[in-house]
């Protein structure tokens, strides 16, 4: 199965602009959201899809808001969670005269499968996407409106989503899960009286337009001729906000459930700064580049020195990529070669290491080396996420639990016991991780609002009951 935890957005002009320069800067500042593909959708028209980054084609820019001009447009960045790298994978997909664009991951894609004619799975042969843009054609027909077919696929379909749909007669559509697993924005640009919604509010920064307001958990949005109309195909007021969007996704200018994400990255440094006083510490670092605002928060609050102590070398092929969501541990493992430390900055230094999180393990391990060899003379590695220690299936790329840092042959072991296992196995001379607790007062939204799946175990939100099993079969890698 294809699943996604991608970025999306969907671009309306009432005064017939068009809109493909707009969704091309879109999907731009979206990288941080999907590097393996990316695609653009107009009515009446197959979408195009590239493989790769969106400024990898930038000679074709032209030709393709040429070709492609409309008022009207979807598009998406693609990161994998389960299935291959290909350009068939890629999106927006068309069923009929629907395009779909999709961020998240629909977990009983099997079981909804069976509502559109069934199908024979492996980790390559269906998309989950595929699969709700066929039953959502399919109850379209049966009940007349979007609106009223989400009501009833919502009760059907278990996972995360944000939808954004075209359709042939000019409409643009939008549509978040009923507990807002991902995010998603809603802005306008004055000047070309365009409508746009996007998965972050970086999207509306990078075209000029301003933010509105989150789209709110279940709601469906509608650009057209007529103007733009919302209505609640879900009133659930449970919430699961991922909490990974907070520590690492999202990019940190942007805005989500009201809060800036540098900010709050900043102040879970501050207070992870006050769960681990480090009393010996001569320098904090940032692990390029999530994690920077939330080391600038920990020197802040250890009253130590804040400096650039690695630096990614984005010139070479593969250094300017974010290594977790590459689809391979060869493309990850190549782009941690390029963060490269500065002797000069910490070479006889206890140095504090600040990171986002800490699933694999691969970074860390090789960034622990690396600063040894260059000559750090105490590493200590503060994580701003909990231990992951269970499989993501609401759209983040850690499918198996096997993968996982925390994993120790199947074996129950305490909280210290996990850190001691993963400490050894990077070579920290100390490492400390946040607390879900911590995490969600930092971000500023109620713990019971937000998802810790990963951390806790706990599948209730997603609803399933899942049966953990191995990358390859996930995956097929």
């Amino acid at each position: 199965m294809v699943k996604e935890n991608c970025g999306v957005v969907g671009i309306f002009s009432s005064d017939g602009t068009n809109v493909i320069p707009m969704i091309i800067d879109a999907l731009r500042a979206l990288q941080h959201r999907g590097q393996e593909a990316w695609g653009v959708a107009i009515p009446n028209k197959p979408p195009l899809k590239k493989l790769g980054l969106v400024s990898a084609a930038s000679s074709e820019f032209k030709k393709i808001s040429d070709e492609y001009q409309s008022s009207c447009a979807i598009g998406h960045v693609r990161y994998s969670t389960l299935g291959k790298s290909n350009l068939e994978n890629a999106q927006p997909l068309k069923v009929k005269d629907l395009c779909v664009a999709h961020n998240g991951t629909i977990s009983n894609v099997e079981e909804l499968s069976n509502l559109v004619g069934g199908c024979t799975f492996t980790p390559q042969n269906v998309s989950d996407t595929l699969v709700a843009a066929q039953r959502l054609v399919s109850l379209i027909s049966e009940k007349g409106k979007i609106g009223s077919a989400l009501s009833v696929l919502k009760n059907e379909m278990i996972g995360s989503y944000c939808f954004t749909f075209l359709s042939d007669d000019r409409s643009v559509y939008a549509a978040r899960d009923p507990l807002g697993f991902r995010p998603m924005v809603l802005g306008f640009k004055e000047d070309t009286n365009t409508h746009i919604v996007a998965s972050e509010s970086s999207a509306l920064s990078a075209i000029g337009a301003n933010l509105i307001r989150d789209v709110s958990p279940g709601e469906l949005i509608k650009f057209s001729d007529a103007g733009v109309e919302s209505e609640m195909f879900s009133n659930d007021k449970k919430r699961a906000h991922c909490s990974f969007e907070f520590t690492y996704f999202a990019q940190p200018s942007s805005k989500m459930e009201g809060h800036n994400i540098y900010v709050a990255r900043k102040r879970i440094g501050k207070l992870l700064a006050k769960k681990f006083q480090i009393d010996d510490a001569d320098l904090v670092i940032p692990v390029p580049d999530s994690a920077r605002p939330a080391a600038l928060g920990v020197a802040q609050g250890l009253g130590v020195e804040f400096d650039e102590g690695l630096l990614k070398d984005r010139y070479s092929k593969k250094g300017p990529l974010r290594s977790f969501i590459e689809p391979h541990q060869s493309d990850r493992v190549e782009i941690n070669r390029w963060i490269i430390p500065i002797r000069e900055v910490i070479e006889g230094k206890h140095v504090v290491v600040v990171d986002d999180s800490l699933v694999r393990g691969t970074s860390s391990r090789a960034i622990i080396k690396a600063l040894r060899r260059a000559g750090a003379k105490k590493i200590s590695m503060l994580i701003t996420f909990p231990p992951i220690k269970f499989p993501c299936y609401a759209g983040i790329d850690f499918p198996s639990q096997d993968e996982l840092a925390t994993f120790a042959d199947n074996k129950t072991l305490t909280h210290e016991e996990i850190v001691e296992k993963v400490r050894s196995d990077i070579g920290a001379d100390f490492l400390g991780y946040n607390d879900e607790k911590t995490l969600a007062e930092a971000i500023g939204i109620p713990l019971d609002s937000m998802c810790f799946t990963c951390a806790s175990g706990n599948y209730e939100p997603l609803g399933i009951k899942p049966e953990f099993k191995t990358r390859e079969e996930m995956k097929g890698d």
